[in-house]
């Protein structure tokens, strides 16, 4: 048969994966924000997504005909959406964060090396509360936390501003992963 419902619910372990049963962990670096910004930053962080990964890929001609060939990986830029509350507790933990990277009016950097990267965690849970999926976001820093929208007419809301993250590669915690 074509089509039959039993088959697709025999196929869809666990009902599907739900996308509001999500955790994001990212310890900041303590040069730049308490342990405070980083713990808050988890139950803060409203929206993100588990990366993705693109493969280039080039042409080799040959007798008047083309092949495709696989080139090299490359990794979009990460996104989260953070919650604000009233002490910014975690919007200053970003800002600081870049501004420890490149300062706004000195333009220097007050990290040694790369110790402006974390690994950050983003974690996928089953209703059942188990861990479904986990990677690890390696190398990951702000490059750009947007500006919060202030309005007079925006009542029975919580502010929010996303947040977009530079990084080197994914790797699945699962045994498979990506690497640079």
């Amino acid at each position: 048969m074509a089509f039959s419902i039993n088959n697709f619910r025999a196929n869809l372990t666990g009902q599907g994966a739900r996308p509001n049963l999500f955790e994001i962990t990212v310890p900041f670096p303590t040069a730049v924000a308490t342990g405070e910004a980083g713990q808050k930053f988890t139950f803060m962080c409203k929206t993100s997504q588990f990366p993705g990964s693109d493969l280039g890929s080039f042409d080799v001609p040959y007798f008047g005909r083309v092949i495709k060939m696989a080139g090299n990986r490359t990794f979009a830029e990460w996104t989260t959406a953070i919650i604000n509350d009233e002490d910014f507790a975690v919007h200053a933990g970003l800002t600081n964060w870049m501004n420890g990277i490149n300062s706004h009016a000195g333009n220097a950097r007050a990290f040694k090396g790369t110790d402006y990267q974390v690994d950050a965690i983003v974690t996928q849970y089953a209703k059942s509360g188990e861990v479904a999926k986990q990677i690890t976001i390696v190398n990951a820093w702000p490059s750009a936390v947007a500006p919060i929208e202030l309005d007079w007419s925006s009542n029975d809301a919580v502010e929010d501003y996303s947040v977009t993250w530079q990084y080197d590669y994914w790797q699945a915690n699962d045994g498979v992963h990506q690497t640079s």
